[in-house]
């Protein structure tokens, strides 16, 4: 009897850079397969978000009445990146070390694609990316706004513990 040979699946592992506020989805795109984000990567992602945010939110835009909130990859604390907005007026917030309970992607968005997008199986990568911006715009106005209130109240109890860690 010939003994059988397990296939290995092959698993696509791949980022997507997401960038939301209260009212929805304003900019996301995925990491093409292989790319590593680094300060250049990332400084054109952050130049299509704002093409964005003037597209979907004008009057934020003109007024710069936004702030970016960004996690602590090397990449997003270039000084590169931090040049770049300088001039353009645009205000970026940094989560202090080890809290992912700051960002709302970790403890509200991944989450919820996660559970839904468990169990089935896609085809190629590009199935899988369109499952994802699909389930994106799904995201409720009234979710995401009381995931900005979540982040907003988690904020200051991190800022009266003074860092401290605390449940």
């Amino acid at each position: 009897m010939a003994e059988e040979t397990e296939i290995p699946k092959v698993q696509h592992q791949y980022h997507v850079d997401n960038f939301f506020d209260s009212q929805g989805v304003v900019h996301k795109e995925f990491v093409p397969e292989g790319k590593t984000v680094n300060a250049e990567f990332y400084k054109a992602v952050t130049d299509r978000l704002l093409k964005s945010i003037q597209r979907v939110r004008p009057a934020a835009f003109c007024s710069r009445d936004f702030s970016l909130l960004h996690n602590n990859v090397p990449a997003h604390k270039a000084a590169s990146i931090c040049q770049f907005f300088t001039p353009k007026n645009v205000w970026t917030i940094y989560h202090s070390l080890y809290s992912p309970d700051l960002s709302p992607p970790d403890y509200f968005l991944f989450p919820k694609l996660k559970m839904k997008l468990k169990g089935p199986h896609f085809a190629d990568v590009a199935e899988n990316q369109e499952a994802v911006t699909d389930e994106l715009k799904k995201a409720q106005k009234e979710e995401l706004s009381a995931a900005f209130q979540k982040l907003y109240d988690r904020a200051k109890a991190c800022i009266y513990a003074s860092g401290a860690y605390f449940e």
